[in-house]
C-alpha cells in the first residue's frame, strides 16, 4: 500500500476517554466511541498514524512503564482488531516539574519520531484535545487539529480568536482528511 503520510494523535481524551485521575490500569482503557474506526480508516487510506503522549502518571508512581506498555499493547490490538495499524507509539513518563524535553508542548518526542519514521512534521495533521498538542504541532510545523472530546471543548474556549480545525471528535477529523484525499 502506498504512503498517503502520516498523521499524529495524542492519546488520552482522542483515542480513549479521558481522566482526571489518569489512566493507570488495562481496565481503565476506554475507547471513544468511533476513534478505533477512524484509525482504521486512516490506515486502509495509506496513512501511518502515529501516537505521541504525555503520560506523566509513570513519573508520579500511579502506574509503572511496563503497565503502561500493557495499556499500550492493549490499544495497539484494538486498532488491530477494527482493521487499523499504529506505526508508533510514543510517550513521556516525566511529572510536569521534571523540565524534560519529551514533554509536549517540547518536541524531543516529535524529533524522535521524525528520526524514526524518516519524515518532517510539516505540514501532518497532528490531533489532539489540549493547548500543549496545539502548541508541540505548532513547534513543529504540524497542522494542528483540536477535536472537543476529552478537555478539547475547554480548550477550544481558552483559544480565543485563534484560527483552528476543529472536529467534534476523530472520526469527524477523520472524514475531513479522507474528504481531501479525493
Amino acid at each position: 500500500m502506498a504512503g498517503r503520510g502520516l498523521v499524529v494523535l495524542d492519546r488520552d481524551g482522542v483515542i480513549n476517554e479521558d481522566s482526571g485521575e489518569f489512566i493507570k490500569s488495562v481496565a481503565e482503557w476506554c475507547p471513544i466511541r468511533g476513534s478505533l474506526e477512524a484509525i482504521a480508516a486512516l490506515h486502509r487510506a495509506g496513512f501511518r498514524v502515529t501516537v505521541v503522549t504525555n503520560q506523566s502518571g509513570v513519573g508520579r508512581g500511579l502506574l509503572t512503564e511496563q503497565t503502561l506498555g500493557a495499556i499500550h499493547e492493549r490499544m495497539a490490538a484494538a486498532v488491530r482488531d477494527a482493521g487499523g495499524e499504529l506505526a508508533g507509539v510514543y510517550y513521556c513518563p516525566h511529572r510536569p516539574d521534571e523540565g524534560c524535553e519529551c514533554r509536549k508542548p517540547k518536541t524531543a518526542l516529535l524529533r524522535r519520531l521524525e528520526r524514526d519514521l524518516g519524515c518532517r512534521l510539516a505540514g501532518v495533521p497532528f490531533i489532539g484535545d489540549r493547548l500543549s498538542d496545539i502548541e508541540a504541532a505548532d513547534a513543529v510545523a504540524a497542522r494542528a487539529v483540536l477535536v472537543r472530546t476529552g478537555t478539547g471543548a475547554a480548550t477550544e474556549r481558552l483559544l480565543g480568536e485563534r484560527r483552528l480545525e476543529v472536529f467534534n471528535d476523530l472520526a469527524a477529523a477523520t472524514r475531513r482528511l479522507l474528504a481531501e484525499m479525493g
